[in-house]
């Protein structure tokens, strides 16, 4: 099983609602996302390059890739981040994360992963999202988990439930029936750095 996800970036509003829901749903501590919404075009989020009538923008949302062939994996020392042999999710143990920051300096994906210098805060005291959402620990590395908590229940991931304009699939990419495998097959499509042999598990539809 290779579970992952396909974006089409035809859809995608650049809302934010990926971002947001994902911060609420996994109880992200303040100044921490998994998912953030790129602006391809001018200096500044949501601004066009060039000018009227020929300017162009469009909005690229980026968290972990989920790679078959994750760079991650390979130079973390004490196992923290891994594969899960069931799902093929990228996943961090933070019991066992030292802190040392390994993954996040092979990781070509810049910023999808942050590190917690302390211990987790919040804009209102305390976590409103999921109760089963695994909790935040200080000095550690984290990341997308493509909400591990939900897919243990058989539900999608919450950026995938909640994208307004329907941008999202997610299913098993080893499953040619799958509707990701669908769409990879029918569509043209593009994966970030594709050249660096990551084989990431995040398709974007073009």
């Amino acid at each position: 099983m290779q579970y992952g996800m396909v974006i089409d970036l035809k859809r995608c509003m650049g809302c934010q609602t990926c971002s947001t829901s994902c911060k609420l749903s996994n109880n992200l501590p303040d100044d921490t996302w998994w998912t953030r919404v790129l602006t391809v075009g001018g200096d500044v989020i949501d601004t066009a390059s060039g000018t009227y009538p020929n300017a162009h923008m469009r909005h690229v949302p980026l968290g972990c890739q989920h790679c078959e062939n994750p760079a991650c994996v390979k130079v973390c020392p004490v196992g923290a981040t891994f594969k899960d042999a069931e799902t093929g999710v990228v996943r961090q143990d933070y019991d066992k994360c030292i802190g040392c920051r390994m993954c996040m300096s092979a990781c070509p994906y810049t910023g999808v992963r942050s590190f917690n210098w302390e211990e987790p805060k919040y804009a209102i005291g305390f976590p409103v999202g999921d109760p089963d959402a695994s909790p935040h620990q200080k000095h550690t590395v984290e990341k997308c988990t493509l909400c591990n908590n939900l897919l243990a229940k058989g539900e999608e991931p919450k950026c995938v439930v909640s994208c307004v304009g329907e941008a999202r699939h997610f299913g098993d990419f080893d499953d040619p029936d799958s509707e990701v495998s669908r769409l990879v097959r029918e569509r043209e499509h593009m994966q970030l750095l594709h050249e660096m042999g990551t084989n990431p598990s995040v398709y974007y539809l073009v």
